[in-house]
């Protein structure tokens, strides 16, 4: 080889590990056009916060508001942690409303009409769920009965049973303690301030952690030579997110601080995004819902994970039953009706797969989130519960077949 075949040869591999301004823009543009993809739910609410504040002339991002916004839908987001793991695992839950409004009665007559201790009403009631949760699981997971057919007579059942319970009427007052559920703030707990200084204190926590986990993540993908956007993209989202959780925190902080549901619905964000994601059984529900007889050859117990998820269900079911009843301070015959519609709504609006395997506890509650805003933005303006429920199932039928779209798109690929 003569020393110009050399200098060239060397002179293009050097040229081929340089990246031409015009070629980083490109990546830089695809990678956001992937990140606008993968968190395209995320850019749905914002935009639909956005269209609404303009409509309801500021109203919806007003602090009351905020903090009604959580209040009011924190049953809906509870129950939507459960159902997007039911639906991961290709199953349907039919039976939360009702196992809702029975849970509800029970606790009624627990705490009132008993007068037992509010605790330990709590605590039975949470158990009354575990055990009509196991009851269901038991036929779904060792008889073989659909959940479709099991959850929608477990719908009649324990409907049924709340009208006996409750004897076609109403429970009420509830301790303050209960009510707290629904109703309560932690309001003034470090004093009196025009701006609660636990709720931006906490708000600082969290914007810190959700930092260090991002930054933490992309250096790990980068080690193990992963693809990774580019640094300015990235400190472009943590400064959105930065700044989306600040506002909300200090909308809250000059209402009345931080919600009880609001700190509930932490929590159970927190311990749930870890099981679906870092726990075994939270990869043996993705298994299951992404190839059952796969999952059953790789030696996964698919029975007991099922019985298990609906077990799951059932506490999660009377959990937002107490957080419904604490909020209205009273457990009535009505209360229930379509929860289970919302539940799923915010599942597949919030990107789960109607076939299973995929879906995210995050996703679930920016849904809900979504569901949430339309009710209360329309409900600012006026419009009548008819047309509400029109373009709750509009959102929700152009959501699933943005899944399906991207589905086929994938499989064309």
């Amino acid at each position: 080889m003569t020393d110009l075949d050399t200098n060239t040869t060397e002179s293009v591999a050097v040229g081929s590990r340089v990246n031409p301004p015009e070629n980083r823009f490109t990546d830089w543009f695809s990678h956001v056009l992937a990140d606008l993809g993968k968190n395209g739910i995320f850019i749905a609410l914002i935009l639909v916060v956005v269209v609404f504040q303009i409509l309801t002339d500021g109203v919806l991002l007003r602090p009351q508001n905020v903090s009604n916004l959580i209040v009011q839908n924190g049953y809906i987001l509870i129950l939507a942690i459960g159902m997007v793991m039911v639906i991961v695992a290709g199953h349907i839950d039919l039976s939360v409303g009702s196992v809702a409004a029975f849970v509800g009665a029970i606790s009624g007559v627990f705490a009132v009409n008993w007068g037992m201790p509010t605790w330990i009403a709590i605590v039975l009631s949470l158990a009354v769920g575990a055990l009509v949760g196991a009851w269901q699981g038991f036929w779904i997971a060792y008889v073989g009965i659909p959940a479709f057919i099991v959850t929608l007579a477990g719908m009649l059942i324990f409907r049924g049973l709340a009208l006996v319970v409750l004897g076609s009427s109403n429970i009420g007052s509830f301790p303050e303690f209960y009510r707290a559920l629904g109703n309560g703030y932690l309001t003034n707990v470090l004093g009196e301030f025009a701006v609660d200084p636990l709720t931006m204190g906490v708000a600082i926590i969290a914007v810190v952690a959700m930092i260090v986990g991002q930054v933490r993540s992309r250096r790990g993908r980068a080690a193990y030579g992963q693809a990774v956007e580019p640094l300015t993209w990235f400190a472009a989202k943590i400064v959105l997110i930065t700044a989306a959780v600040l506002v909300f925190a200090y909308a809250i902080a000059i209402f009345k601080g931080i919600p009880v549901t609001l700190i509930i619905l932490a929590v159970l964000v927190l311990v749930y995004g870890i099981v679906m994601n870092r726990t075994v059984f939270g990869r043996h529900i993705y298994a299951i819902g992404g190839n059952l007889h796969a999952a059953e050859l790789s030696g996964i117990k698919t029975r007991n994970v099922t019985f298990w998820l609906f077990v799951n269900m059932g506490v999660l079911a009377a959990l937002a039953g107490l957080v419904f009843t604490a909020r209205l301070n009273l457990a009535g015959p009505k209360a229930g009706d379509g929860f289970e519609l919302e539940a799923i709504s915010a599942a597949f609006i919030g990107g789960a797969a109607v076939t299973g395997g995929v879906g995210t506890i995050g996703g679930a509650i920016i849904g809900g989130l979504i569901i949430g805003v339309l009710n209360n933005g329309m409900s600012i303006m006026g419009i009548g519960v008819e047309w509400q429920q029109a373009v709750k199932g509009l959102v929700l039928l152009l959501a699933v077949a943005f899944d399906v779209f991207n589905k086929r798109r994938s499989g064309g690929r």
